[in-house]
C-alpha cells in the first residue's frame, strides 16, 4: 500500500471512528464487533444472544429480522426497546426462512420503516430488494438511524472491476455506509474485497459468505472495514470468526495497515492449532503480525493472488506439503532432498518465496529425545543416534511422512513404508533406500522387536479418534510409538502403545519443535521458545 492510500486509510478509519462515536457506541479501537444474530428463530432467543453479545464484548449487533416469527408488530417494538446493545436492523425478503412463511416485501418494509421510527442505529436495506422510491422515503424519514445499502453478489470470483462498478451505484443512494455479501467458493475470490475496502471513499461493511471467506472479517481491519461480523459461542457460522476468538486469539485491535499476514495452508485447516500458538506467540514479542487459518484448495492460485509482501510467511499442511515445493522461487537444501515443504518465507528485499521443512528435524529429534531418555534411566549412554541401525515402520507417505523417512535415513535407521497407495510408498522408499509394503501387511509385520512407529498419516484425527492405524496387539513389537497427529492430544494408537508398555511421543511434541522453526524463519531468527513451549502444553 503506497504511503497516499495509507494516508487515506487512515483518515476513513477517522471519519468511521466519528460515525460510530455519533451513533453512542462506545469501543476501545477503531474497530467495531458486530455480533450476527442470524440464527435466532424467536424474539426471546435473540434478545438472549444480546445478552450474551454484550458479555462477549461485543460493540454491536445486527438483528436478522427475517430469522424469526413475527405475530404482531409489537412484538417487534418491545424488543427494539429491549435492546442492551447498538443494532443494526436488517431483513433479507427473499431468504429460505422468508421464503417458507410467505413473507413478502411488504413485511420487509414494515420492519424497516418501524427501526427508523425508533432511532434504531443502522437501518439495512437491500438495494436489490428496494425500488428508489423505498430508499428515498426511508433515507428522508430517517432521524437518527444511519442507512446502510447492501448488496449480495451472488456467483463465483467477482472481479475488483464489477465490485467497484457496484460500491459506486451503491454510493450513489446517498447510503451513510456501504455493504456487499460475496459468495466465494475460493479463498482467491476474497482478494477482490480488500482492494474495494483499500480504496473505497465511503465506509464499506464487506463479507465473504461460505469457510473460506473467514479472511474477509479477519483481515477487514488491516484494509479498512468498518466493522468485522462475528459469530456468538455455540453459533456457529461459515466464514465468520467467533467472537471469543477475535478477542482472545486474533486480537483484532491490534491490526493495522503495516501488519504482516502469516496463515497455515491447509485442507482440512479448522483442527489447527497454529493460529492460537503463532498469534500468542507474535503479540509476546511485540510482531506486527496475524497468523490465520487459510483453507486452500489450489495452493500455487493461492500464490499467485495473494503475491504482495504483506502476505509474508506461511506454514503448509495437509495435503499441499510436496505441491508447495513447486510454488517456491529457491529451496532449502534439506527440504529440496526430501520433496516437502511445510513453511514459505517472502523474502522481502525481493519478494521471492523461499521454502523449508522443519518438520524432518522436529520429529526426529522429539523421538530421539525420548529414546535417550529411557536408556538413561537404564543406565544406558551414546553419542550415536538411538535410531541408529533401528527399523523404522512409517505409516503414511505423504509430505509429514517424507520428512520422517528422510530424517530416520539421516540417522542411519533401516525405513519400510506402509501407504494405502503403495505406488507412493514404493516411490518413497525408494528415494530413502528403504522397503515398502502392502498396507494390509502391517498388522502382521515383525522382523524383530524393538522396532520405531512412526504414524503419518491422518488416521485417529479428530472427529475420528476411535480410529487407528495398528491393532493393540501388534503394538508389543515396538519400542517406541510416534503419532503425528496432535488433535486429540492423546490418540487411541498412543494410548494403547503406552499400554503395552512402549514408549510414546506425542505429535504436539513435533508440533512444538517445527513451529519453533517456523517462527524463527518467520522473524528472522528469534524465537521465544519456553514461551511457546509452556504455550502449547498449557492450552
Amino acid at each position: 500500500m503506497s504511503l497516499s492510500q495509507s494516508l487515506t486509510h487512515t483518515q476513513k478509519k477517522d471519519e468511521e471512528r466519528e460515525k460510530a462515536e455519533e451513533m453512542g457506541i462506545r469501543r476501545s479501537s477503531n474497530l467495531l464487533l458486530c455480533a450476527s444474530l442470524g440464527e435466532c428463530e424467536t424474539i426471546e432467543e435473540m434478545v438472549s444472544s444480546m445478552d450474551i453479545a454484550k458479555q462477549e464484548g461485543a460493540d454491536l449487533v445486527e438483528l436478522c429480522m427475517e430469522s424469526i416469527s413475527i405475530s404482531h408488530f409489537s412484538q417487534l417494538h418491545q424488543l427494539f426497546k429491549q435492546r442492551t446493545l447498538p443494532s443494526i436492523v436488517s431483513f433479507r425478503h427473499n431468504s429460505p426462512k422468508t421464503s417458507r412463511r410467505g413473507d413478502s416485501k411488504k413485511t420487509c418494509l414494515q420492519v424497516l420503516r418501524l427501526a427508523i421510527e425508533l432511532d434504531i442505529e443502522f437501518v439495512e436495506i437491500e438495494f436489490e430488494a428496494a425500488s428508489e422510491a423505498v430508499i428515498t422515503e426511508l433515507m428522508n424519514k430517517r432521524s437518527n438511524s444511519k442507512i446502510i445499502i447492501s448488496s449480495h453478489v451472488k456467483g463465483k470470483n467477482p472481479s475488483k472491476e464489477k465490485l467497484g462498478n457496484l460500491i459506486a451505484l451503491l454510493q450513489s443512494t446517498g447510503a451513510d455506509i456501504i455493504k456487499l455479501v460475496v459468495d466465494t467458493v475460493y479463498i482467491t475470490d476474497v482478494a477482490p474485497i480488500f482492494h474495494i475496502l483499500a480504496h473505497s471513499q465511503v465506509p464499506v461493511i464487506a463479507r465473504s459468505v461460505g469457510g473460506r471467506g473467514l479472511i474477509s472479517q479477519l483481515l477487514g481491519p488491516k484494509y479498512g472495514a468498518f466493522l468485522v461480523y462475528c459469530s456468538l459461542g455455540g453459533k456457529s457460522i461459515p466464514g465468520l470468526p467467533s467472537l471469543a476468538s477475535v478477542k482472545r486469539i486474533y486480537k483484532l485491535e491490534n491490526v493495522n495497515v503495516d501488519t504482516k499476514v502469516y496463515g497455515v495452508i491447509s485442507n482440512p485447516v479448522g483442527h489447527s492449532k497454529s493460529p492460537l500458538l503463532h498469534n500468542h506467540a507474535f503479540r509476546h514479542t511485540g510482531h506486527n503480525g496475524i497468523y490465520l487459518p487459510l483453507l486452500v484448495d489450489n495452493i500455487k492460485e493461492f500464490f499467485r493472488v495473494y503475491s504482495c509482501n504483506d502476505f509474508a510467511g506461511f506454514s503448509v499442511g495437509i495435503p499441499h506439503k510436496e505441491a508447495a515445493v513447486g510454488c517456491c522461487d529457491e529451496v532449502d537444501p534439506l527440504a529440496k532432498s526430501i520433496g516437502a515443504v511445510n513453511t514459505i518465507v517472502r523474502r522481502p528485499t525481493d519478494g521471492k518465496l523461499v521454502g523449508y521443512n522443519t518438520d524432518c528435524e522436529g520429529c526426529m529429534t522429539a523421538i530421539e529425545d525420548a529414546l535417550r531418555e529411557r536408556r538413561i534411566a537404564n543406565g544406558e549412554a551414546s553419542n550415536t543416534s538411538p535410531l541408529a541401525g533401528k527399523v523404522f515402520v512409517l505409516v503414511g507417505a505423504g509430505g509429514a511422512g517424507r520428512a520422517l523417512a528422510f530424517g530416520a535415513k539421516s540417522r542411519g535407521a533401516r525405513v519400510v513404508v506402509f501407504n494405502r497407495n503403495f505406488e507412493r510408498a514404493k516411490a518413497l522408499a525408494q528415494a530413502v533406500s528403504g522397503e515398502a509394503l502392502p498396507i494390509e501387511r502391517l498388522d502382521k509385520f515383525c522382523p524383530e522387536n524393538g522396532m520405531i512407529l512412526a504414524n503419518a498419516s491422518s488416521v485417529g484425527m479428530e472427529p475420528n479418534i476411535r480410529e487407528t492405524p495398528l491393532p493393540k496387539e501388534a503394538l508389543v513389537s515396538y519400542e517406541l510409538v510416534f503419532d503425528v497427529v496432535y488433535t486429540p492430544r492423546n490418540t487411541r494408537l498412543l494410548q494403547e502403545a503406552a499400554e503395552v508398555g512402549a514408549v510414546v511421543v506425542s505429535g504436539i511434541e513435533m508440533f512444538i519443535r517445527q513451529a519453533i522453526g517456523q517462527f524463527k524463519l518467520f522473524t528472522n531468527g528469534f524465537a521465544p521458545e519456553d514461551y511457546m513451549r509452556k504455550f502449547v502444553l498449557e492450552h
